[in-house]
């Protein structure tokens, strides 16, 4: 007879609800708070596996607490819990009803799952570093364009982007700072850094995603970040490829960022010239590029070795 639970829980910033596949107990609200949660993870069986949305930084004690008291933890996709529901037909969204919701797709789908490892204190504060300063970035952007061709505001513009600038500096410090506290990432960064193209932000980007999640091949990491061309073929139509853009949307512009300023060195430009020449598009070829590179840093983080040209140019003889 089984024991253990499908939970599905829905996180806000005051408390969660929860509801259980096998409707073994009824849906309650918990406050999300430590003691009130610990109580509740010590009702349920052992082996239970609990199922969550990734919610900015709500979702991080009830995470970490169930992990640590053995229960299994899937921390799911905002998006793909959405896609989810539409298939199996749901109208309404409530709190409970996505908690029963993502307790249902537990029950089904966690084979598919990758269970969820807490980061540790450094990897967390990166990651929190390098979303802020993805945020920054795109508020920079966003002005710049806003005050296009709009005259009379041209001092008090630099003047802004000035400020932002030293922003993102002093977040680029921080991060430094904290992957030179492990011995071990910074080596980690500066072998990734190897790869022509990769600067600092980028090698410590992919650095603490490929420290944080075990990936057991370059391809496993080239669709977490969402660089994974998506099939659309259907009898005899091949349809057009489209990047599926899953997992952190941030990772995937330094990533491309990193490709354009590759493009520029004697290493990665006849590659990208050679695509161009088979016809792909310029953002194609950047994204291949791009690609590339993601699978290098998995390769090197892997295997602890550094970048070697002669492996990449091996596709133009």
């Amino acid at each position: 007879m089984q024991t253990f639970l499908n939970v599905g829980v829905d996180v806000a910033k005051d408390a969660v609800v929860v509801a259980c596949a096998e409707q073994r107990f009824p849906v309650q609200s918990v406050p999300n708070q430590r003691a009130p949660l610990r109580a509740w993870l010590k009702s349920l069986p052992a082996g239970s596996r609990i199922g969550l949305e990734s919610t900015g930084a709500y979702h991080e004690l009830l995470a970490d607490l169930a992990q640590a008291q053995g229960y299994t933890v899937f921390l799911l996709n905002p998006l793909e819990t959405r896609h989810y529901a539409k298939a199996m037909g749901t109208r309404a969204k409530t709190d409970r009803v996505d908690a029963e919701l993502i307790a249902r797709l537990i029950a089904q789908e966690h084979t598919r799952l990758r269970a969820y490892t807490p980061p540790t204190a450094n990897q967390r504060k990166l990651d929190r570093l390098i979303r802020r300063r993805a945020t920054i970035v795109r508020l920079k952007g966003t002005l710049k364009l806003t005050m296009d061709n709009l005259g009379g505001f041209a001092a008090e513009l630099k003047a802004v982007m000035g400020k932002l600038d030293a922003l993102i500096a002093k977040i680029d410090a921080a991060m430094a700072a904290l992957a030179a506290c492990s011995p071990q990432h910074q080596e980690a960064q500066q072998r990734v850094e190897t790869i022509v193209g990769v600067g600092p932000v980028v090698g410590i980007s992919l650095t603490n995603t490929l420290e944080r999640v075990p990936f057991r091949k370059a391809d496993a990491f080239v669709a977490f970040i969402g660089l994974d061309p998506r099939a659309n073929d259907s009898g005899h139509k091949a349809g057009r490829r489209r990047l599926s853009k899953r997992g952190p949307a941030e990772l995937r512009r330094l990533l491309f960022n990193a490709a354009m300023s590759a493009i520029k060195t004697k290493v990665w430009k006849p590659i990208y010239e050679s695509y161009r020449t088979q016809g792909w598009s310029t953002t194609a070829s950047l994204v291949i590029i791009a690609r590339k590179i993601a699978r290098a840093a998995w390769s090197i983080h892997h295997y602890h070795t550094t970048f070697n040209p002669e492996r990449i140019t091996k596709c133009l003889a």
